[in-house]
Protein backbone atom coordinates (compact mmCIF):
# COMPACT_ATOMS: atom_id res chain seq x y z
CA UNK A 1 0.00 0.00 0.00
CA UNK A 2 1.63 3.75 -0.77
CA UNK A 3 2.64 5.79 2.01
CA UNK A 4 0.31 9.05 2.36
CA UNK A 5 2.12 12.03 0.94
CA UNK A 6 0.39 13.99 3.47
CA UNK A 7 1.37 12.55 6.49
CA UNK A 8 4.18 13.41 8.12
CA UNK A 9 6.63 11.30 9.58
CA UNK A 10 5.98 12.65 12.87
CA UNK A 11 2.05 11.87 12.34
CA UNK A 12 3.02 8.07 11.58
CA UNK A 13 5.83 8.15 14.55
CA UNK A 14 2.65 9.28 16.89
CA UNK A 15 0.26 7.23 15.48
CA UNK A 16 2.68 4.01 15.77
CA UNK A 17 3.48 5.07 19.03
CA UNK A 18 -0.76 5.58 19.93
CA UNK A 19 -1.44 1.81 18.52
CA UNK A 20 1.71 0.19 20.52
CA UNK A 21 0.39 1.94 23.65
CA UNK A 22 -2.53 0.28 23.12
CA UNK A 23 -1.48 -3.33 22.22
CA UNK A 24 0.27 -2.79 25.40
CA UNK A 25 -2.08 -1.63 27.63
CA UNK A 26 -5.06 -4.58 26.30
CA UNK A 27 -1.81 -7.26 26.70
CA UNK A 28 -1.59 -6.34 30.46
CA UNK A 29 -5.63 -6.44 30.87
CA UNK A 30 -5.82 -10.04 29.60
CA UNK A 31 -2.64 -11.22 31.39
CA UNK A 32 -3.00 -9.55 34.63
CA UNK A 33 -5.94 -7.79 37.09
CA UNK A 34 -5.60 -4.81 36.31
CA UNK A 35 -9.19 -2.80 38.21
CA UNK A 36 -8.09 -2.18 41.42
CA UNK A 37 -8.91 1.64 42.08
CA UNK A 38 -5.42 3.11 43.36
CA UNK A 39 -8.22 6.79 44.02
CA UNK A 40 -10.39 4.43 45.99
CA UNK A 41 -7.36 2.93 47.83
CA UNK A 42 -6.82 6.39 48.94
CA UNK A 43 -10.40 7.20 50.27
CA UNK A 44 -10.17 4.61 51.72
CA UNK A 45 -6.78 5.50 53.71
CA UNK A 46 -8.52 8.91 54.46
CA UNK A 47 -11.52 6.80 56.42
CA UNK A 48 -8.74 4.30 57.49
CA UNK A 49 -7.10 7.25 59.83
CA UNK A 50 -10.14 8.82 61.01
CA UNK A 51 -11.46 5.14 62.51
CA UNK A 52 -7.87 4.79 63.83
CA UNK A 53 -8.49 8.18 65.91
CA UNK A 54 -11.95 7.32 66.75
CA UNK A 55 -10.88 3.70 67.95
CA UNK A 56 -8.30 4.91 70.09
CA UNK A 57 -10.59 6.83 72.12
CA UNK A 58 -12.53 3.83 72.59
CA UNK A 59 -13.05 2.73 76.42
CA UNK A 60 -13.27 -1.13 75.55
CA UNK A 61 -12.58 -3.50 73.68
CA UNK A 62 -15.96 -4.64 72.21
CA UNK A 63 -16.13 -0.57 70.98
CA UNK A 64 -12.57 -0.44 69.67
CA UNK A 65 -13.79 -3.59 67.44
CA UNK A 66 -16.82 -2.03 66.41
CA UNK A 67 -15.23 0.88 65.30
CA UNK A 68 -13.08 -0.72 62.69
CA UNK A 69 -15.89 -2.98 61.46
CA UNK A 70 -17.67 -0.21 60.75
CA UNK A 71 -14.41 1.19 58.70
CA UNK A 72 -14.39 -2.50 56.65
CA UNK A 73 -18.07 -1.73 55.86
CA UNK A 74 -16.86 1.30 54.60
CA UNK A 75 -13.93 0.28 53.27
CA UNK A 76 -15.59 -2.34 51.14
CA UNK A 77 -18.47 -0.49 49.90
CA UNK A 78 -15.30 1.88 48.43
CA UNK A 79 -13.44 -0.42 46.67
CA UNK A 80 -16.12 -1.92 45.58
CA UNK A 81 -17.42 1.25 43.68
CA UNK A 82 -13.98 2.34 42.66
CA UNK A 83 -13.13 -0.90 41.39
CA UNK A 84 -16.37 -0.92 39.29
CA UNK A 85 -16.07 2.73 37.87
CA UNK A 86 -12.25 1.20 36.58
CA UNK A 87 -13.53 -1.63 35.32
CA UNK A 88 -16.35 0.16 33.28
CA UNK A 89 -14.31 3.30 32.34
CA UNK A 90 -11.02 1.16 30.99
CA UNK A 91 -13.71 -1.95 30.04
CA UNK A 92 -12.11 -4.66 31.99
CA UNK A 93 -13.32 -7.50 32.68
CA UNK A 94 -14.47 -8.49 36.23
CA UNK A 95 -16.10 -12.22 36.16
CA UNK A 96 -13.73 -13.67 33.50
CA UNK A 97 -10.39 -14.60 32.44
CA UNK A 98 -7.63 -13.61 35.14
CA UNK A 99 -10.70 -11.85 36.64
CA UNK A 100 -12.01 -15.01 37.69
CA UNK A 101 -8.86 -16.56 39.67
CA UNK A 102 -8.13 -13.04 40.93
CA UNK A 103 -10.90 -12.99 43.56
CA UNK A 104 -10.78 -16.94 45.22
CA UNK A 105 -7.17 -15.61 45.88
CA UNK A 106 -7.91 -12.43 47.52
CA UNK A 107 -11.03 -13.87 49.29
CA UNK A 108 -9.47 -17.26 51.15
CA UNK A 109 -7.19 -14.80 53.60
CA UNK A 110 -9.93 -12.28 54.01
CA UNK A 111 -12.25 -15.39 55.33
CA UNK A 112 -9.65 -16.23 57.63
CA UNK A 113 -8.85 -13.18 59.12
CA UNK A 114 -12.78 -12.63 59.42
CA UNK A 115 -12.96 -16.16 61.39
CA UNK A 116 -9.63 -15.68 63.63
CA UNK A 117 -11.16 -11.70 64.39
CA UNK A 118 -14.57 -13.73 65.60
CA UNK A 119 -12.56 -16.08 67.86
CA UNK A 120 -10.30 -13.97 69.28
CA UNK A 121 -13.18 -11.20 70.34
CA UNK A 122 -15.02 -14.25 71.62
CA UNK A 123 -11.92 -14.98 73.80
CA UNK A 124 -11.45 -11.20 74.59
CA UNK A 125 -8.03 -11.37 72.83
CA UNK A 126 -8.89 -7.59 71.32
CA UNK A 127 -5.11 -6.49 71.45
CA UNK A 128 -3.46 -9.26 68.64
CA UNK A 129 -5.94 -8.46 66.45
CA UNK A 130 -4.05 -5.30 64.82
CA UNK A 131 -1.51 -7.50 63.67
CA UNK A 132 -3.93 -10.58 62.59
CA UNK A 133 -5.32 -8.29 60.00
CA UNK A 134 -2.77 -6.22 58.36
CA UNK A 135 -0.73 -10.01 58.48
CA UNK A 136 -4.18 -11.60 56.67
CA UNK A 137 -5.02 -8.49 54.40
CA UNK A 138 -1.17 -8.40 53.43
CA UNK A 139 -1.54 -12.31 52.45
CA UNK A 140 -4.84 -11.39 50.26
CA UNK A 141 -2.91 -8.96 48.64
CA UNK A 142 0.14 -11.26 48.01
CA UNK A 143 -2.15 -13.73 47.17
CA UNK A 144 -4.30 -11.96 44.73
CA UNK A 145 -1.45 -9.72 43.45
CA UNK A 146 0.01 -12.99 41.97
CA UNK A 147 -2.65 -12.11 39.19
CA UNK A 148 -2.74 -8.70 39.21
CA UNK A 149 0.43 -5.33 38.43
CA UNK A 150 4.14 -5.68 40.42
CA UNK A 151 3.01 -3.00 42.06
CA UNK A 152 0.04 -4.69 44.01
CA UNK A 153 2.26 -7.81 45.25
CA UNK A 154 4.81 -5.30 46.58
CA UNK A 155 1.67 -3.39 48.82
CA UNK A 156 0.90 -7.16 49.85
CA UNK A 157 4.39 -7.69 51.14
CA UNK A 158 4.35 -4.37 52.67
CA UNK A 159 1.08 -5.21 54.66
CA UNK A 160 2.76 -7.92 55.77
CA UNK A 161 6.02 -6.70 57.08
CA UNK A 162 3.79 -3.98 59.12
CA UNK A 163 1.75 -6.98 60.19
CA UNK A 164 4.65 -8.93 61.64
CA UNK A 165 5.67 -5.50 63.60
CA UNK A 166 2.56 -5.10 64.59
CA UNK A 167 1.97 -8.82 65.92
CA UNK A 168 5.36 -8.30 68.35
CA UNK A 169 4.68 -4.67 69.32
CA UNK A 170 3.28 -3.28 72.25
CA UNK A 171 -0.26 -3.54 72.48
CA UNK A 172 -1.06 0.07 72.80
CA UNK A 173 0.49 0.76 69.44
CA UNK A 174 -2.35 -1.41 67.61
CA UNK A 175 -4.09 1.59 66.23
CA UNK A 176 -0.90 3.23 65.30
CA UNK A 177 -0.17 0.21 63.07
CA UNK A 178 -3.37 -0.18 61.88
CA UNK A 179 -3.48 3.59 60.80
CA UNK A 180 -0.01 3.07 58.85
CA UNK A 181 -1.49 -0.22 56.55
CA UNK A 182 -5.12 0.90 56.09
CA UNK A 183 -4.35 4.35 56.23
CA UNK A 184 -0.49 4.98 54.97
CA UNK A 185 -0.07 2.07 53.03
CA UNK A 186 -3.01 2.01 51.41
CA UNK A 187 -3.23 6.08 50.36
CA UNK A 188 0.96 5.50 48.76
CA UNK A 189 0.60 2.55 47.22
CA UNK A 190 -2.84 3.86 45.70
CA UNK A 191 -1.79 7.31 44.26
CA UNK A 192 1.11 5.05 42.20
CA UNK A 193 -1.86 2.65 40.77
CA UNK A 194 -3.93 5.22 39.79
CA UNK A 195 -0.70 6.70 38.03
CA UNK A 196 0.80 3.93 36.02
CA UNK A 197 -2.67 1.85 35.98
CA UNK A 198 -5.31 4.25 34.84
CA UNK A 199 -7.12 5.41 38.26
Amino acid sequence: MPEDPARSPQQVRSHVVENLRFIRETMEAAGAFTAMSGRAQVVIGATALGAALLASRQPDGVRWLAVWLAEAVVAVAIATAGILEKSRRRRLPLLSGVSRRFWPSLAAPLFVGAALTVALATRGQFDVLPGVWLLLFGAAIVAGGALSVPLVRAMGWSFLALGLGALFAPPAWGDAFLAGGFGGLLAVFGVAIARRHGG
